[in-house]
């Protein structure tokens, strides 16, 4: 094969490549573009019909709706505080286990390895795992939504891999210069690791905004629910207006929709924002713990 038929074959795989890729985010952006939309758009707008992706005309009737009480600035609130803080355990816990089993002369670390693989595939249960924060009392506090999930067995192994790849060079020169293993813990690995720590940070930032059934499960205050609870009640209260063929002829009646369109918004763009701080560590921190064993 010559140069230039290696050439041609480049450009054939690239395009076809490139042509894929965009297909798939504009599937992927449309579905997106369409809630936006239909958030903004008049109820008018939206009895019409149709893939709606530029509204016409545009109001700010649902969003007015969403923020008239405080139901939905305190659920946002309740999942920024779950969230910032559950992350913050959720490293410190991780990262505190990683450190020591990335060592080959800790005694006991194959067995505590398996115990955390057997976590990955058998769990304890829903009832069980119930029962547990019942005991330690963490029903319908915010601790039952942070402590439970502390530790991912995944990122765990991932993050033990990576702290692997660090010279020892680095850390018997701290040792050496009077650092303990936590000091070299903070001040040598911690820093080295800021690609896969900000990674991790935002898996499990995901994880705790997005939290569902655990709040389902272990809140009963209306007051304390997160905004994914929230935005649960919204759609129920909106599903059956919104599935009655019988009224669809009334433009009113669409007002629902767009309220959960709304709703949705709300509870998707503050992750949104976070994620492009954190890009440019994504793909690095995960191929970097992911090569040793």
């Amino acid at each position: 094969m010559t140069l230039e038929d290696k050439s041609l074959g480049n450009r054939i795989f690239s395009t076809v490549n490139y042509t894929l890729l965009t297909l798939i985010s504009v599937m992927t952006v449309i579905p997106f573009l369409y809630i936006t939309a239909v958030s903004f758009a008049t109820p008018e707008e939206v009895a019409r019909g149709g893939l709606l992706l530029f509204p016409s005309e545009m109001t700010l009737g649902a969003y007015r709706y969403i923020f008239s009480t405080d139901t939905m600035i305190r659920s946002i609130l309740v999942s920024i505080y779950v969230t910032v803080f559950g992350t913050f355990i959720n490293l410190v816990f991780t990262s505190f286990m990683a450190y020591p089993l990335a060592k080959t002369t800790l005694r006991g670390r194959r067995p505590i390895l398996l115990m955390v693989l057997l976590t990955m595939l058998f769990s304890g249960g829903m009832i069980p795992t119930y029962f547990v924060v019942k005991s330690l009392g963490m029903i319908n506090t915010y601790w039952s939504l942070m402590i439970p999930s502390a530790i991912s067995a995944f990122n765990l192994i991932v993050l033990k891999n990576f702290f692997q790849q660090i010279p020892d060079g680095l850390e018997d020169s701290a040792k050496i210069d009077g650092c303990n293993d936590l000091g070299v813990l903070f001040r040598i690995v911690l820093p080295l690791s800021m690609p896969a720590m900000a990674t991790f940070g935002l898996f499990y930032a995901v994880g705790h905004w997005n939290t569902f059934f655990s709040a389902v499960m272990y809140i009963n205050d209306s007051a304390k629910w997160p905004v994914q609870i929230v935005l649960r009640e919204i759609v129920l209260l909106s599903q059956d207006r919104i599935g009655d063929t019988t009224v669809q002829q009334d433009p009113n009646d669409y007002l629902p929709q767009t309220i959960r369109m709304a709703s949705i918004v709300v509870a998707t763009i503050p992750i949104i924002i976070v994620y492009p701080f954190l890009q440019k560590h994504f793909a690095k921190g995960v191929m970097l713990g992911s090569v040793k064993g």
